[in-house]
């Protein structure tokens, strides 16, 4: 079934707060939209809604941190991740705290709210602060997953999902080692390292291509930061070529981790997909993925190509 990240977030959340009452949640004035209005429903003793002021939000939760709490807080990652930088990186990264960021409407299917609320940088950004965890899951399953994964780790962390509804990648029975990337389509020569809604734009591009007798592998890198080094140059060595896609600047993200690990361990040439160096625009989800090239049919045309 189709759900966006956020919602999964918000119902694993919920079960947490029940489970753990060391977990805390943290929110600036957008709990329904981020979806931590679920946690609020368990536990309103634990939940803190800061107003719009995400500066003030990560210090306070800096602060829990340090006092002992799990604290996730969480807002548009625009917000999140932009106004409370600073904070993020001297009152969280810097002295080592347990705190987990959550950034929702990530990318630019937040669509009719246009540049000023589509993330584009964020992943260039936190994986640059030392320390700091970097997360993009597909779908439900793995959001969910990731989530109790990062409520039992001791680190601080930016998880990234999206407002958008996006197709089922894995079901509930499945299992995951983070930070290792997952292989979801074994296939031959093109290997396609695709992270966030991207993962199901890839799959979708690999399951046209085969009937045009192509069959690319595709792998899903949740985890931006670790990097899965020996899992990625496992793939860059048994395949020639090399796409990646995100909904990320092409500087700074997912495209620039696979090749500075191309770089010093497999050299390959990398096809990067993702958004140029600009900034989005107002539109409905679908329009923008077409318009900024990061469809399905974006992926087939690359990979076509370098089958040429």
């Amino acid at each position: 079934m189709a759900m966006a990240t956020r919602e999964a977030y918000g119902h694993e959340l919920a079960e947490l707060v029940k489970e753990n009452p060391r977990i805390v949640v943290l929110d600036a004035d957008l709990a329904g939209s981020t979806k931590t209005i679920e946690a609020k429903k368990v536990a309103p003793e634990r939940f803190f809604d800061m107003g719009i002021a995400e500066a003030d939000m990560i210090g306070h939760a800096a602060g829990l941190a340090a006092s002992g709490y799990i604290p996730f807080a969480s807002s548009f990652a625009m917000f999140c991740t932009g106004r409370a930088w600073e904070q993020i990186r001297n009152s969280v990264a810097y002295p080592h705290l347990n705190v987990k960021i959550v950034g929702t409407h990530s990318g630019i299917t937040v669509g009719e709210d246009g540049a000023s609320h589509q993330a584009i940088e964020d992943i260039a950004i936190m994986r640059a602060i030392p320390g700091m965890e970097v997360y993009v899951p597909c779908d439900a399953a793995e959001t969910k997953a990731l989530i109790r994964y990062v409520s039992t780790t001791k680190k601080p962390c930016y998880v990234r999902l999206g407002r958008a509804s996006v197709d089922d990648v894995y079901d509930d029975t499945t299992t995951f080692d983070f930070p290792r990337i997952k292989v979801v389509n074994r296939g031959e020569k093109v290997a396609i390292f695709a992270t966030g809604l991207e993962v199901q734009e890839a799959l979708k591009a690999a399951k046209n291509l085969q009937s045009y007798g192509m069959n690319p592998t595709v792998v899903d890198v949740c985890s931006i930061k670790p990097l899965d080094e020996a899992g990625i140059v496992d793939i860059l060595r048994t395949h020639d070529k090399i796409i990646t896609v995100e909904e990320h600047n092409v500087i700074g993200g997912l495209g620039e981790a696979i090749s500075s690990v191309s770089t010093n361990r497999e050299p390959k040439l990398i096809t990067k997909l993702g958004m140029p160096d600009c900034f989005g625009e107002s539109g409905k989800p679908r329009e923008l993925l077409e318009k900024y090239r990061l469809t399905y049919e974006t992926i087939c045309d690359a990979v076509s190509s370098l089958c040429d």
